[in-house]
């Protein structure tokens, strides 16, 4: 039923036209112009108010044909760099770019499903539960789009997020997690004329940083520091060091308890210094939490249902957590219940990123088997 050729064609569309994060407005137009010469009603919300995009996200709303709860599906409109004047190659059924630029898969290949999908909807008048889609911005640079989603605009309150590699895995959890920012405050002087009278910023982070646990901490939890920062020149102490760095768990509670051990280490350091001048040195950890973790049990009804549409096409589903977020964390943080689908895109966010047409066919014809199965499930 899915129209391979079609399907082809408009990814390859949507990949040339260059959308990186804040600036989605050609791209979300573009879409717009689609699902409004198919009839359906295009809505953007005032998320752009807040994310700095060029346009809000952009929501579709495809009436139902049979009496059941509605359904959300969602892609985000966005793509990391590097992005400009894309070259896209296709060859033994595989689609990559000429390796100057990403080749945007991520997630263009999930909008160019559900186009598909709307398309064959449309032409078979196949019976369906009303559908929102869900077109976000600035997914790539904090889940901003979904954060600021007025959802106020969505009738359906379960769904699913296309954006992950394989078609057959789905993701039913995702961590937590929290970026964090160490400041320590020493005093300046002339490393060669008076060390003795400078309190070294870069010397404190480091014994800080150098005690606490990094990498893998076990197998819900991890941790980093990807960024430090301090001084001027090299032949003055440096007065101020900065660290920058993440936190993520499926565990809030051990989030909670490394928050207060990386608290814990500044201070003992701070307190062991062993002089102070004018209550120097300092040091400072201030958290952000970027996105909350979530969980959804293989026995819910709506993995049940994924589950089953797989089986009916003869699909293995298996069911995974996955280490990064996604617009399924905002979502599911916001009350709206959603899986993760893979469409097949496959080392994303580097130039080497690449994606088969076949896994985007399973893709389309799983989700257009959820949807054909929606009523069976909402009884």
């Amino acid at each position: 039923m899915i129209n391979i050729d079609r399907l082809a064609l408009e990814f390859k569309n949507l990949v040339s036209i260059e959308s990186p994060s804040k600036k989605e407005g050609k791209i979300a137009y573009y879409i717009a112009n689609i699902f409004d010469a198919l009839g359906y009603k295009c809505l953007f919300d005032r998320s752009a108010e807040n994310t700095g995009s060029e346009v809000g996200n952009l929501i579709i709303k495809i009436p139902g044909t049979i009496s059941t709860s509605p359904l959300f599906l969602g892609a985000h409109l966005d793509t990391v760099g590097p992005y400009e004047n894309p070259k896209i190659i296709f060859e033994n059924g595989i689609f990559k770019s000429d390796g100057r630029t990403i080749l945007g898969a991520d997630d263009k290949s999930a909008i160019a499903i559900l186009i598909e999908i709307t398309k064959i909807l449309k032409e078979t008048k196949m019976p369906h539960p009303p559908l929102d889609l869900i077109f976000t911005t600035c997914e790539e640079i904090g889940l901003l789009g979904a954060k600021y989603l007025d959802i106020n605009l969505i009738d359906a309150r379960e769904g699913f997020i296309l954006d992950s590699e394989n078609p057959t895995e789905v993701i039913i959890g995702a961590p937590s997690s929290y970026q964090f920012k160490l400041k320590v405050k020493g005093k300046s002087a002339h490393a060669g004329l008076e060390p003795e009278k400078g309190i070294n910023a870069i010397h404190i982070i480091s014994k800080i940083i150098a005690e606490l646990p990094i990498g893998r901490i076990d197998k819900e939890t991890t941790m980093n520091i990807g960024i430090i920062s301090g001084g001027k020149f090299v032949n003055i102490v440096p007065e101020k060091a900065l660290a920058e760095g993440e936190i993520r768990s499926h565990n809030d509670e051990k989030l909670e308890n490394l928050k207060s051990s990386i608290q814990k280490q500044a201070e003992k350091i701070i307190s062991s210094y062993p002089f102070k001048l004018n209550d120097l040195p300092k040091a400072e950890v201030d958290f952000d939490k970027v996105y909350q973790a979530f969980y959804i049990p293989p026995e819910d009804s709506i993995c049940q249902l994924v589950k089953k549409a797989g089986e009916k096409l003869g699909l293995k589903i298996s069911f995974k957590r996955k280490e990064g977020a996604s617009d399924a964390n905002v979502f599911n943080e916001k009350g709206l219940k959603c899986l993760i689908l893979g469409t097949g895109m496959q080392k994303v966010h580097t130039t080497e990123e690449y994606i088969a047409l076949k896994d985007m066919v399973i893709t389309a014809e799983l989700v257009l088997e959820i949807i054909k199965m929606k009523n069976e499930f909402s009884k």
